[in-house]
């Protein structure tokens, strides 16, 4: 069986002197050729977006109103119609409704892990978080899976890492941008923005001098997981610094003041802007965390003042950008956030933790625009029909994405791992 250099690395069947070979063989080739050819033989593959809204959107107030529902249940909003009949979102989500044809929407995905980390683990990995087996992200899975060009890393997360990559190892794991962009101001990468004076050339000779290759070769076999995956870490961060298609991808300076202002000036329409560049300069894999979500208190001004305006502007923009470039039919994009929030408003305005009911939105590569799988109840309470789990969502998302959802990985201990371990896609959201 063929096996592609990184795992020949990974279990030990590269000498020293393979490397060199193979090193030389790039050198004779020249890189741009090795991009290429790299390029010609993964680009074609589908990529990935998860838009995070951390700390549980409010299902009631966005993509599931229940105008009928008593006042205290109801809320303030009034639905809209969208672009697709019979569909009515919230009336802060006026864009959206205008491009409804072009995404989909889960009602009705049900769990019982109200809690920020363990809900978010769950629906950021399809699986129920347990003592046994570790779950790796979607950013981790896309990562293993798909090739992509050899300047850049596969899986970014802009701001922080959500997770890890689990069973996978490290070196399948995100590289973080340890910060969110803001207009107008220069992007630094925690840790490897080069300081002032530092130019490029200078650092290639730095890294070099500090490198000691017969080190670095010697006993490459023998390195456990944790050691292979910050060497990842740290090649990452080299080419980071190094390939100007990466550092262009992250300078929205390079942008235009009306392509900026379409997005918005905001933080959440800036990072989705940077997350079309990314999925443009050929990452395969980009997570952008949208914060504020947990509205226990004021719940209804800060979604009309603060979280759906920016929402809908910067992701409405988002799609039409990937659509005019021709890259929404190979992207496909997940927006979600880790649970819904009860149906009854609380004593402070607000909406509390709420996992029994809860939305989603599929959009791009795999998925049937327009649709709308499940539903819940008059006071938006639980499911009525087909109740939807984030196991379903995520094999649905995996098997837009071209990724089998039943795939088996081989554990340590010799028995297998199924990706999704209790999914099943949505066939009326798949192409």
């Amino acid at each position: 069986m063929h096996k592609s250099p990184h795992t020949m690395i990974q279990s030990g069947s590269v000498s020293r002197r393979t490397m060199l070979r193979l090193g030389s063989l790039a050198a004779g080739l020249g890189f741009g050729r090795l991009l290429q050819a790299a390029e010609a033989s993964g680009t074609s593959e589908r990529s990935g977006v998860l838009v995070f809204l951390r700390g549980g959107p409010s299902h009631q107030d966005t993509f599931d109103l229940k105008p009928g529902a008593p006042a205290e249940y109801r809320g303030e909003f009034r639905p809209i119609a969208t672009s697709v009949p019979g569909l009515e979102i919230c009336e802060h989500l006026p864009r959206l409704a205008r491009q409804a044809e072009n995404w989909s929407l889960i009602r009705g995905i049900t769990h019982n892990l109200a809690d920020h980390g363990i809900g978010t683990s769950y629906l950021l990995t399809g699986n129920r978080p347990g003592q046994t087996v570790h779950y790796p992200m979607y950013g981790s899975v896309v990562s293993h899976q798909k090739r992509g060009p050899v300047d850049l890393p596969r899986f970014i997360s802009i701001d922080e890492a959500l997770g890890d990559a689990g069973f996978l190892g490290p070196e399948f794991g995100p590289m973080s941008t340890g910060e969110k962009p803001q207009y107008g101001m220069p992007f630094r990468m925690r840790g490897i923005s080069l300081s002032d004076g530092m130019t490029i050339d200078r650092y290639r000779s730095r890294a070099a001098l500090a490198k000691d290759l017969d080190i670095f070769y010697r006993g490459l076999e023998s390195l456990d997981e944790q050691v292979r995956g910050l060497d990842q870490y740290s090649k990452q961060a080299f080419e980071l610094i190094s390939s100007p298609r990466c550092r262009d991808a992250l300078d929205l300076r390079l942008e235009t003041d009306e392509e900026s202002l379409r997005f918005g000036r905001h933080e959440y329409g800036q990072s989705l802007l940077m997350t079309a560049r990314l999925i443009e300069a050929g990452v395969r894999f980009v997570t952008v965390i949208l914060d504020q979500w947990d509205t226990h208190q004021d719940n209804f001004n800060a979604l009309a003042d603060r979280l759906l305006p920016p929402l809908d502007q910067g992701l409405s923009a988002f799609f039409e950008r990937l659509r005019q470039r021709g890259l929404l039919d190979s992207t496909t994009v997940l927006v979600t956030g880790e649970f819904g929030r009860t149906p009854k408003i609380n004593g402070n305005a607000g909406r509390d933790h709420w996992a029994r009911a809860m939305c989603s939105v599929l959009a791009g590569a795999g998925i049937r625009g327009g649709q709308v799988a499940g539903s819940t109840n008059e006071r938006a309470e639980e499911p009525t029909d087909s109740p939807w789990t984030p196991d379903d969502l995520a094999a649905t998302f995996y098997q837009a994405m071209g990724i089998d959802p039943g795939m088996e990985f081989q554990a340590n201990t010799g028995r297998p791992i199924t990706l999704i371990r209790d999914g099943k896609p949505i066939p009326a959201l798949l192409n």
